[in-house]
């Protein structure tokens, strides 16, 4: 099985042909065809191939499914015997890719 390290959203991610990540929010919409060029390492069953620190020429192309967002985090903040209480909520946005091709 083929798999590639990318980089984006400054994450790294491993990758297949056919996988379906949640990545950082990019300004893409639904549909659109999305290139990594930032490949850190493409492993195959005969070869390794690993950059330093990218692999010129190497790409990962993939097609966007949606963009959303996560489901709410909470952030409480609390002082004893002193009457602070604070709440706050967070969702954090996200878009979903289907990895199409890995070219190296």
């Amino acid at each position: 099985m083929k798999h590639a390290i990318i980089v984006t959203g400054g994450k790294q991610y491993r990758v297949a042909e056919g996988d379906v990540v949640f990545i950082e929010k990019l300004p893409v919409e639904a549909g659109d065809t999305v290139t990594f060029d930032q490949v850190l390492a493409v492993v195959d069953e005969n070869a390794n191939n690993f950059g330093t620190p990218t692999i010129a020429g190497a790409t990962v192309t993939a097609s966007v499914v949606k963009n959303g967002k996560a489901k709410k985090v909470r952030v409480f903040k609390m002082k004893s015997k002193k009457g602070y209480r604070n709440t706050k909520g967070h969702r954090q946005p996200y878009t979903q890719v289907k990895i199409e091709k890995i070219g190296a």
